[in-house]
């Protein structure tokens, strides 16, 4: 298999860099490496589902699922202090440059957990997952994410997708809208979608 930023072990080679990125107006640190998605700075689309994410209305926890290095998950932990954030991604090498960006934005209130979608968390629930869906593994994965976050969601969770209209917007609304008793699209910018989608 290609090496991809959905690869298990990535076998490129490592070139850490670390830059600093405004986000929410907060500055943070963060660093990244070849095999990771987005190496060089967080991508627009992560940034869109930054800005628009609200805390759900109910308790529980938060997963940022495909966490990369981090900025989604870290971030929303660093907003909402209350609230546990599990971050999760099939890449190691992600998972280890997230647990140290955590430690380098002093965000304590986050786990990492190493995880093939969440195949890897089968009797973990949360009130909100988030997720800049890993595109380039194509529709059929894509869509079994949005299953398996229907299944993984308490009462009245959420899940909260970014996604480019080009890269298969329209078929992920309709297939939120057959999961899901609720979809709307809360952020429209540069043909990026913040959709959240709710049951019940």
């Amino acid at each position: 298999m290609a090496d991809h930023y959905f690869s298990h072990q990535p076998q490129s080679k490592r070139s850490p860099q670390q830059w600093n990125c405004l986000l929410r107006g907060k500055e943070y640190t963060f660093t990244s490496d070849y095999g990771v998605f987005s190496k060089n700075d967080v991508d627009y689309g992560s940034k869109l589902l930054i800005d628009h994410f609200d805390e759900p209305c109910i308790e529980g926890e938060i997963l940022d699922l495909g966490c990369g290095y981090g900025p989604i998950g870290i971030t929303t932990a660093d907003r909402f202090p209350a609230r546990h954030v599990v971050m999760s991604d099939i890449n190691e090498r992600a998972i280890e440059l997230a647990r140290k960006n955590a430690v380098l934005n002093q965000v304590l209130n986050v786990e990492m957990v190493t995880s093939d979608r969440l195949n890897d968390m089968p009797s973990r629930r949360f009130a909100s997952i988030l997720t800049n869906p890993p595109i380039r593994a194509g529709k059929q994965v894509v869509h079994q994410m949005f299953e398996d976050s229907r299944n993984a969601l308490l009462k009245k969770g959420q899940l909260w997708v970014v996604i480019q209209k080009k890269q298969g917007a329209p078929s992920a609304i309709d297939k939120l809208e057959n999961l899901f008793d609720h979809v709307e699209t809360t952020a429209r910018s540069k043909g990026y979608y913040v959709l959240m989608a709710m049951n019940g």
